[in-house]
């Protein structure tokens, strides 16, 4: 009886032909894991005369041999049954894939893939216990440059000619866990690649991702905080890219803009919030004249404060953004409050504000310390009231009616009136004489119609200001005609 004998480099053999491949084998994986994950890789790939591909379910390809091999290999670990010729085996939290030649035996494959696998783990295992160290170290500098050592922390990262910065706040159930795995899918080095340096770490319970640069980033660190939110069910604010020199005002405006995340939109940059589409459609000359009026008792500082105020809606949600003490912050927006001459809690001026701080050039021809204890102007304009016929152009009514035109009657009253009594339910079903359930309920047929968050202190804003652009004569509570004791009738 004949037997068939296989060609590859382990086939069977005469004595220990086979077991000598073997080791022949292991070795070349040996020696090539003590260089590097990404050598180790590629001589997977001569192995198998084919490709290689490590694959992160975050990061995709981590190392690939060819490079063009990349987006299948990623394609394969995510949908195996679409690749039945990939050989897969997870390895230090991700999958690696094997494509190899079509000559290549079965066992010889399995053992390059058991084995380059093992040796991936291994890897994986050492950097994880050098993991814990980096990450306190990326901690403490993030901390050095929110406290604006910033000379300190380039010099730590060799990064001297990084000019600015862009910060990610993010918050969610399992932070420590998407620290993780936003680490392994980072791979954040102290010397930076790409003319950019990410620092990640936890501060204050929240994870913090600040990327340093020359001014633009490439989007990278973007799109896998995008993946690591979404998969873990994490809220981000995003502020930047700021000079270095301002990192605590990007660390105040990205804790702002987290207060209008949502699970549709986990990621919120910082100047997406606040009426910033209706801005771009006022006439520039009389709105920019009127902001720089309104604001002019203020100060750089006293505007940055009000801007997160008005971001986040409270006084101790803008205390938790700004790093401050609420009774602090309250002090401070009563001193913004009486230059102003105004009353921040009404929603009118809080809507008027946010188009004065969006308004473009606002800071044109002051002075940093111009505005406190300066005498008012007869001139000076009220933030209660907007520049005649601002709201009236074409472009702002079509704004209006987009954002809030379909809502039927008793819906946009219910909505005007809750929006008056500083989105207090009880008040405003009060003044609406139903019941709180009832304006619950119909609060949230808007939310869902709209497609806007409530809870959002700049959508509040500017629905205020829609609702205003767009007011019937019978938009008032006592004109609606009632059936049934206190409920409305359906119009």
């Amino acid at each position: 009886m004949s037997t068939t004998h296989t060609t590859g480099p382990d086939a069977a053999g005469p004595g220990d032909s086979s077991r000598t491949v073997r080791e022949a084998m292991a070795d070349r994986l040996l020696r090539a894991a003590t260089r590097s994950g990404a050598q180790l890789v590629s001589e997977a790939a001569v192995l198998v005369q084919g490709a290689a591909v490590l694959a992160d379910p975050i990061a995709g390809a981590v190392y690939s041999t060819p490079a063009t091999a990349a987006a299948d290999g990623v394609h394969a670990a995510a949908h195996p049954q679409d690749h039945p010729h990939h050989v897969q085996r997870p390895a230090a939290g991700a999958v690696l894939v094997l494509h190899p030649a079509p000559t290549m035996p079965a066992e010889h494959v399995g053992l390059v893939a058991t084995t380059t696998a093992a040796l991936l783990e291994v890897r994986g295992q050492r950097a994880a216990e050098l993991r814990a160290e980096q990450m306190r170290l990326h901690s403490t500098l993030l901390r050095l440059l929110l406290a604006g050592h910033t000379t300190s922390v380039t010099d730590t990262v060799r990064a001297g000619g990084l000019t600015h910065v862009t910060l990610y706040r993010l918050t969610g159930p399992d932070i420590p866990t998407a620290h993780q795995v936003l680490w392994r899918a980072v791979r954040p080095s102290l010397a930076g690649h790409g003319g950019a340096c990410a620092l990640i770490g936890e501060v204050d319970g929240e994870l913090l991702v600040a990327e340093l640069h020359h001014g633009s980033d490439d989007g990278r660190v973007l799109r896998l905080v995008s993946r690591v939110s979404e998969r873990h069910n994490l809220l981000a604010g995003l502020a930047g890219p700021l000079p270095l020199a301002e990192t605590p005002t990007a660390h105040a405006d990205a804790a702002a803009a987290r207060h209008s995340a949502t699970p549709a939109h986990r990621i919120v940059p910082a100047d997406a919030v606040g009426t910033p589409q209706l801005a771009r459609l006022l006439p520039p000359g009389p709105y920019t004249a009127w902001a720089r009026s309104v604001l002019s008792p203020l100060t750089p500082d006293h505007r940055h404060l009000l801007l997160v105020r008005l971001r986040t809606g409270s006084a101790p949600r803008a205390a938790t953004a700004l790093g401050l003490s609420p009774g602090t912050v309250r002090t401070r927006l009563r001193g913004v409050a009486a230059l102003l001459d105004a009353d921040l809690d009404d929603i009118t001026v809080q809507a008027h504000l946010l188009l004065a701080l969006r308004a473009p050039a606002r800071g044109d021809g002051q002075g940093e310390g111009e505005g406190e204890g300066r005498p008012k102007s007869d001139r000076q304009a009220r933030p209660e009231t907007l520049p005649g016929g601002i709201l009236d152009t074409d472009a702002a009514r079509t704004w209006a009616v987009g954002l809030v035109g379909g809502l039927e009657p008793h819906l946009r009253i219910a909505l005007a009136c809750w929006l008056r009594h500083h989105a207090r339910t009880a008040p405003a079903a009060t003044e609406l004489h139903v019941h709180r359930t009832t304006l619950t309920t119909w609060l949230t047929r808007c939310a869902e119609r709209l497609g806007q968050n409530l809870a959002d202190a700049a959508v509040r804003a500017e629905l205020h200001l829609a609702l205003e652009a767009t007011a019937k004569d019978g938009d008032d509570p006592r004109a609606l005609p009632r059936r049934g004791g206190r409920t409305y009738r359906r119009l």
